[in-house]
């Protein structure tokens, strides 16, 4: 199913989906958890936009191709064209924010490490970005006391805070800009807490965002 952007107003946003802009081990925990290195620089990569479904609708995941991993994250709307922009114009291009399940293929993704070569087959591949409706911004809100939740059946997994980011959203969009031109309609993923793991079949989630977003899905079996 393709993603349309909207907001949790019921107001239509004017441009289809672009590209999605992601950010690596932008938790410190998150970096731990998996063996890797705290990074001094964000690590960027892309999901094009048939990677993107709806989070609301059911996730279908690629079982077959071995463990698929979660990742829940702060996900930007894009409102403005951005290229080489400094921070204050970062975050006034910054429309909506809603959440994104950044779905891996972990076992593929290892394999493709190993090698050295790149792992875009384990994160870019289609239904590998579940994306939430956004909240619509009228003005800059505070990042540092955002957080986000998912729970699994029940439990909680994941629980991220603005103020735990590596690299602030102001800045790292900015430092997004300056490898990628930003386009209206593209989205900006901001990295993943530390809690990530394999996703159950069946599987109940339950996010939430400061604001009033909740969304509550299934993992098809």
């Amino acid at each position: 199913m393709r993603f349309v952007p909207r907001f949790t107003d019921g107001q239509a946003f004017p441009h289809a989906l672009g590209k999605i802009v992601c950010v690596g081990r932008n938790y410190a925990d998150h970096a731990r958890e998996l063996d890797n290195p705290v990074p001094s620089e964000p690590l960027l990569f892309i999901k094009p936009a048939t990677s993107a479904v709806p989070l609301e609708s059911t996730i279908e995941a690629p079982f077959s191709r071995g463990e698929v991993h979660y990742e829940t994250e702060l996900a930007l709307l894009i409102g403005e064209e951005l290229s080489h922009a400094t921070t204050d114009e970062a975050e006034r291009a910054v429309v909506g924010i809603g959440l994104a399940l950044d779905l891996t293929l972990r076992d593929v993704q290892s394999r493709l490490k190993e090698k050295a070569h790149p792992w875009e087959i384990a994160k870019a591949f289609d239904g590998a970005c579940p994306l939430s409706v956004f909240q619509p911004l009228a003005q800059v809100p505070n990042w540092s006391a955002i957080s986000f939740t998912l729970e699994v059946d029940g439990e909680l997994r994941q629980h991220g805070e603005g103020s735990e980011m590596l690299f602030p959203v102001a800045s790292l969009v900015a430092e997004m800009s300056r490898h990628f031109t930003l386009q209206p309609g593209d989205v900006v993923l901001t990295g993943t807490p530390a809690g990530v793991g394999p996703l159950p079949r069946g599987a109940e989630l339950r996010f939430t965002l400061t604001g009033g977003l909740e969304v509550v899905t299934r993992v098809v079996e």
